[in-house]
């Protein structure tokens, strides 16, 4: 049976409600980072009791990452499906590759915290060591406050670039892109509510996309007249 000649063929495009997934990452990234900043205290040496009494949330916040980590692969294709012909070799690789670096270190974080949660108890109760507790913490606030908070930045850098260049955004999102990514390459903060910069960007952008697309179903992308204009 030849399927070529009973269905017709056409090209793929985006979905435009697609431009959800990024409003749902921020959302899911966002609830997900909030249970374990009610669940895991800042203080790298506090006593590893948190671990018993906020288990239930860290396993919930472990539960909704993944699926942050699904929606923000789909932001990622909304936002190079808008770029389309205006898309950067250079820009758009340092914008794809730090973008799955991100999202890998943060899975790296989370898959850290859960070891926490399996590790504690096998710990002795008699003479117990918490070094591997207090080891792994200090390993998960790195990973996600310092090494993935700036691999947000350089996604954000690079999209406010093309942006700027090739003026598909209104020029005060690509200044107010620059001005947070400059926040989280510069500011070490190890509070997990600091990390909540990057989720609320892009809820904006996702947000500012949809609303583009709502007005403007017509086109797929849209030139900096029709920005301009709208």
């Amino acid at each position: 049976m030849n399927f070529n000649t009973e269905w017709e063929k056409r090209r793929l495009t985006t979905p435009r409600t697609a431009a959800i997934a990024g409003i749902l990452f921020g959302l899911l990234f966002s609830a997900s980072l909030v249970l374990l900043r009610t669940a895991i205290p800042e203080e790298i040496n506090r006593d590893p009791g948190w671990v018993s009494a906020g288990a239930s949330r860290i396993n919930l916040a472990l539960g909704l990452m993944p699926f942050a980590g699904i929606a923000y692969l789909w932001f990622i294709g909304v936002v190079r499906d808008k770029l389309g012909d205006y898309e950067d070799k250079f820009f758009s690789t340092v914008f794809f590759g730090s973008s799955l670096v991100f999202i890998g270190l943060v899975f790296i974080a989370m898959a850290v915290a859960g070891g926490i949660l399996a590790i504690y108890p096998m710990i002795s109760k008699e003479a117990p060591d918490y070094t591997v507790i207090f080891f792994a913490r200090a390993l998960m606030l790195h990973i996600s406050n310092v090494y993935a908070l700036r691999m947000a930045g350089v996604t954000m850098i690079s999209l406010g670039t093309i942006w700027m260049r090739t003026g598909l955004m209104p020029r005060w999102l690509a200044v107010v892109t620059f001005s947070l990514a400059l926040v989280l390459l510069v500011v070490v903060n190890f509070s997990a509510w600091f990390t909540l910069v990057y989720p609320a960007w892009v809820t904006l952008i996702s947000l500012y996309i949809l609303w583009m697309r709502l007005t403007h179903p017509e086109t797929r992308l849209f030139t900096p007249q029709e920005i301009e204009t709208a």
